[in-house]
């Protein structure tokens, strides 16, 4: 089949963690003992990790913009930690996006090293920078709360004609209007807002689905998460934290088949630890009762390197969206959504989900991946 050609929205720490992934598994090949750590599938119908190719990529930042990609994810504010750093390419030159609402002004009070700082030029044609590179599919990176932005590449992908993985919480893919003109374009899409392989979301997902299944009660919980990266940074603007919080806890709420009360469940970031870089910390508490009524309670600690975290399951988005354009299919990807995000279009069971993506990489029946979109809800 070959490469998978992609774009890129946004050269962060999770674009930088996703390039040098695919180039540390290139060079780790099919038979070196590692060659499938830390991936939850090497193979997606024809397809391993190597296969990605970054063809071309729009950042706003002027110690990114005009540089070469595998120079551009290890500038400033990007923290993350290497994962290699000599390719054997450099990869294409990071263009000028538009700005939009990509900013957050409270970022211009913190150090260069922390924040953004917007190139002084104009915008490109991203349509036709996306035509002109032959992409497959655009994967979206955008800060949290780019609500227009978003849009715009969105928009970008429709009228170039490719796929698009939104791995942020701006809900395009989980928006019925939006996916409506993926399917009507013949294009497919996968989103919104990518989880992390081990991270806050996912095991607070599994421990609330735990006490459903083992009989117990689930009254109260949070979720509280601290980070040094410029997405904590971004998110102390409270504004821009909406659909993040929306996401989060819909991900939580979903396992439940009595959502809790608004007052007794907390999920989200809590703050902006400059010293702890791309490190997330997450703090969680269950409160419930088990037999005869009996309290117990449960706190978890979790500390995770945040981008390299969500890399892994980024790969996969990718190449399921690839093997559904390649099998012709259009609109959202249910399944694939609902595993590999946090606010899909239909929230379903991590273990229903993922048996349906192995469904679907087997060549079953098609429509298993992307019915029409019902209502958000757990499925039974």
């Amino acid at each position: 089949m070959g490469k998978i050609r992609i774009a890129l929205a946004g050269v962060g720490n999770c674009a930088s963690s996703l390039v040098q992934g695919i180039e540390y598994y290139r060079r780790l090949g099919s038979t070196g003992r590692d060659h499938c750590l830390g991936l939850m599938h090497y193979e997606v119908g024809p397809y391993r990790p190597e296969d990605i190719e970054v063809v071309t990529a729009f950042d706003i930042d002027v110690r990114k913009v005009g540089k070469t990609l595998n120079e551009a994810i290890f500038a400033p504010p990007n923290c993350t930690k290497d994962i290699c750093r000599n390719f054997s390419r450099p990869g294409p030159i990071v263009q000028m996006g538009p700005i939009l609402d990509g900013v957050s002004e409270h970022m211009a009070e913190y150090p260069d090293n922390q924040r953004f700082i917007p190139a002084e030029r104009k915008s490109v044609d991203v349509v036709h920078a996306l035509r002109e590179s032959r992409c497959d599919m655009l994967v979206n990176y955008l800060p949290v709360g780019s609500q227009q932005a978003v849009e715009f590449y969105a928009q970008a992908a429709l009228d170039a004609g490719i796929g698009f993985v939104n791995c942020i919480p701006v809900f395009i893919v989980s928006n019925e209007k939006w996916g409506q003109r993926f399917r009507d374009k013949g294009l497919p899409c996968v989103g919104d807002d990518i989880k992390a392989q081990v991270g806050a979301t996912i095991v607070h997902r599994t421990l609330t689905k735990l006490f459903r299944d083992r009989g117990a009660k689930l009254d109260a919980t949070y979720q509280l998460n601290t980070g040094g990266n410029t997405d904590f940074l971004n998110m102390l603007n409270h504004s821009r934290l909406k659909s993040k919080k929306i996401s989060k806890t819909e991900a939580v709420q979903s396992q439940l088949e009595t959502p809790l009360d608004p007052d007794q469940v907390h999920i989200g970031p809590a703050d902006y630890v400059p010293w702890q870089k791309d490190n997330k910390v997450c703090f969680l508490r269950m409160e419930g009762r088990g037999f005869a009524g009996i309290p117990l309670n449960l706190e978890l600690r979790l500390s995770v390197e945040d981008s390299p975290n969500s890399a892994g399951v980024a790969i996969d988005a990718i190449r399921c969206c690839q093997v559904a354009r390649d099998r012709g299919l259009a609109g959202p990807l249910l399944p694939v959504s609902a595993y590999l995000m946090k606010h899909p279009p239909v929230q379903m069971f991590d273990e229903q989900a993922r048996a349906q993506i192995e469904a679907f990489l087997a060549e079953t029946p098609t429509d298993v991946i992307s019915p029409r979109p019902r209502r958000q809800t757990a499925v039974p």
